[in-house]
């Protein structure tokens, strides 16, 4: 594996646990802390699912959980919440490139994110940044699509 591979590296772990560090380090971002009703409402989940995964995340070292208190991310947790955030705005912006609407970009997102692999997600970044750095050539490719209809 390349180094420029290797550090775009997805986390480890279910698509589950993602999703959950993922939230809770947004809710922590956007209001300071982080609660079992929050991550529940947010996911459209259950509570009592919500506090079954949070103590199976505790209990793997990615959160610290105190009932009635609510949910902080430890180091480890830290660490692979951003990444599961740089994975998708990377997937996002490349998206966002060819001005699909944002309800169409967050649910192809939220498919793609767990699955792809880090080979694939290097690539889209390295398009990305080609992209990006040639607007003639991003027109190009945005009037191929126009004309697939």
């Amino acid at each position: 594996m390349t180094e420029a591979t290797n550090k775009s590296a997805p986390p480890s772990g279910t698509r589950a646990q993602e999703d959950y560090l993922e939230q809770i380090y947004n809710l922590i971002e956007e209001k300071g802390y982080a609660r079992v009703v929050d991550v529940a409402r947010n996911l459209g989940i259950a509570q009592a699912s919500v506090t079954n995964m949070i103590q199976r995340l505790d209990a793997d070292g990615l959160v610290i959980y105190e009932k009635y208190r609510g949910v902080v991310l430890s180091e480890d947790g830290t660490k692979i919440a951003k990444a599961i955030i740089r994975r998708h705005e990377s997937l996002a912006t490349f998206l966002r490139l060819f001005d699909l609407d944002e309800t169409t970009i967050y649910e192809d997102v939220e498919g793609m994110e767990h699955h792809i692999s880090p080979a694939t997600l290097s690539a889209f970044q390295a398009l990305t940044e080609e992209l990006t750095r040639q607007p003639a050539l991003l027109q190009r490719v945005r009037q191929n699509m126009a004309e697939r209809g």
